[in-house]
């Protein structure tokens, strides 16, 4: 049996930010068995078994009172680099999954020694949504920064939605993907863009940015004909219209609340 060691001077940590997904959390951590160690930032108001299944599974579990996705990420990676010795994470969410083949591609972009190799790498997501794979409309190939060399990244936290990492050196990118089981209703996916829509119209009105009538009818239809014709969604059937349908929608729903500059409460939080 290979050496789940093998990577000479280097300690990978598997992270996973979570609240209440014990329905997820075990086969995360099952396609995480090969990192080095595995650790699990639990939002304190989670109410399910997900400390006791992390537990079981021999993750490092911390409770992290929750305030923003890249807070949580920020501690994830002073945790793994200070009480862990992590010289990398890998953060998964606890709908993804990694394969034997993502695995060996993370092994040979850590052990890397060149002075000019990544600090960080984008990995691309397969998203499995409604019963199906969705491979076109932006959905594809999806990468995500999530393979961090833990004392050169760190995460803006004046980004409240699809936090991003800013790293101190390059990033580079691999071909092997997480497997995403992503929304699996309908009403989940409206339940979750809502709330994104919350969090970006916060964004853009302290950014100063405010807006226009013609936003309301051609920022939508952009989104639309970008995503449906320009990025092949149709390709996807009833699901790909659906999705670019919906998402146009959302970007009205945008401006909507741009005007109202409402705010989203902490208990609206939610996971992509």
């Amino acid at each position: 049996m290979e050496d789940r060691h093998s990577s000479p001077g280097w300690r990978l940590v598997g992270a996973i930010i979570a609240r209440d997904e014990e329905r997820h959390l075990g086969r995360c951590l099952d396609s995480l068995s090969w990192t080095d160690h595995q650790l699990v930032v639990l939002d304190t108001r989670t109410r399910d078994r997900s400390r006791e299944l992390a537990q079981a599974h021999g993750a490092h579990v911390i409770n992290r009172e929750f305030s923003t996705f890249p807070a949580q990420r920020n501690a994830a990676l002073r945790i793994a680099r200070e009480e862990l010795a992590a010289d990398w994470v890998l953060f998964v969410d606890a709908d993804e999954r990694t394969s034997p083949a993502l695995a060996d591609a993370v092994r040979v972009a850590i052990a890397r020694e060149e002075s000019d190799a990544p600090v960080g790498y984008w990995v691309p997501r397969r998203n499995y949504i409604w019963g199906g794979w969705i491979r076109h409309g932006g959905w594809a190939p999806d990468y995500q920064l999530r393979l961090l060399r833990s004392n050169a990244a760190h995460y803006d936290e004046g980004r409240d939605v699809h936090e991003l990492a800013v790293l101190d050196g390059e990033a580079g990118w691999l071909a092997e993907p997480f497997v995403h089981y992503n929304y699996e209703t309908v009403g989940q996916f409206l339940t979750k863009q809502r709330h994104y829509t919350r969090l970006e119209a916060q964004r853009l009105a302290r950014g100063g940015h405010a807006a226009r009538p013609q936003n309301f009818v051609l920022q939508p239809l952009r989104e639309f004909y970008r995503r449906y014709v320009s990025l092949g969604g149709h390709r996807d059937g009833w699901r790909g219209a659906l999705l670019c349908g919906l998402l146009a929608w959302y970007t009205f729903e945008l401006y909507v609340a741009l005007t109202g500059e409402g705010r989203a409460s902490p208990d609206d939080e939610v996971r992509r």
